[in-house]
């Protein structure tokens, strides 16, 4: 079945409105569907085949599906502007020792950090940031859900020794589509009209290479006894 579109899902705070831009130029003949995609359905979605591939975060169940690495998010903390942490341009695990912290249930970072877990657990990473704002708590979440939602009253500061969080295209495992492999290649940054293996091919000999080849064969040769003695050459100037 030939895809006359091809539909890429992502996870919020992901920003794929440059590859989209690169597709627009490669492929102008093909639309590039772009779906926002929940965290936890991002790798359902594409073994359903909602979307035919997606940018998601991990660790999630990638089951059945290929990954390509993208890149690392800093992990943040989001308090109130006031607040004693945003005294700093980075904190530690420690600062947050005894700090109360909201986990929502759509968290995605699945990391424990020093600070005190507050009992009620909001439903999104929305309504976490709200929490956050009336004061009950500060939250842990990507840098790129931070920018997202973020809000004059609330600013983030990064975790330095946090695990960062990994961001990865998702697509269906054994696929062979050249829509697909299309993307794969633009997100991995490959030229128009380059094949997947083209950086691995052995290089041609240029001339000069060849000729000295020719030379050291001809030269074993008559070590062997197999050719006249020649007349001594003279040194190059």
């Amino acid at each position: 079945m030939t895809l006359r579109s091809l539909t890429l899902g992502y996870v919020p705070g992901a920003t794929p409105a440059k590859w989209a831009r690169t597709w627009a130029q490669r492929q102008p003949d093909v639309l590039l569907q772009l779906r926002t995609v929940a965290a936890a359905d991002a790798a359902a979605e594409v073994r359903a085949g909602t979307v035919d591939l997606a940018v998601l975060r991990l660790p999630t169940d990638t089951s059945g599906l290929a990954v390509i690495p993208l890149y690392e998010e800093t992990t943040v903390v989001v308090v109130p502007t006031d607040h004693l942490l945003s005294a700093d341009d980075a904190v530690t695990a420690a600062d947050l020792d005894g700090e109360p912290v909201l986990l929502p249930l759509d968290d995605v970072l699945a990391w424990t950090s020093t600070g005190a877990t507050v009992d009620h657990r909001p439903e999104t990473t929305i309504e976490a940031i709200e929490l956050v704002a009336a004061g009950m708590g500060s939250l842990v979440v990507p840098q790129s859900l931070a920018r997202l939602y973020h809000r004059k009253d609330l600013t983030y500061r990064p975790i330095t020794d946090a695990p960062t969080c990994p961001v990865a295209l998702a697509v269906p495992e054994g696929s062979q589509h050249a829509l697909i492999e299309e993307f794969i290649g633009i997100v991995r940054g490959r030229r128009p009209g380059s094949s997947r293996g083209l950086d691995q091919q052995v290089p041609k000999r240029t001339a000069r290479e060849k000729t000295l080849a020719k030379q050291a064969a001809r030269a074993a040769a008559g070590g062997k006894g197999g050719g006249k003695p020649g007349r001594p050459k003279r040194g190059r100037r």
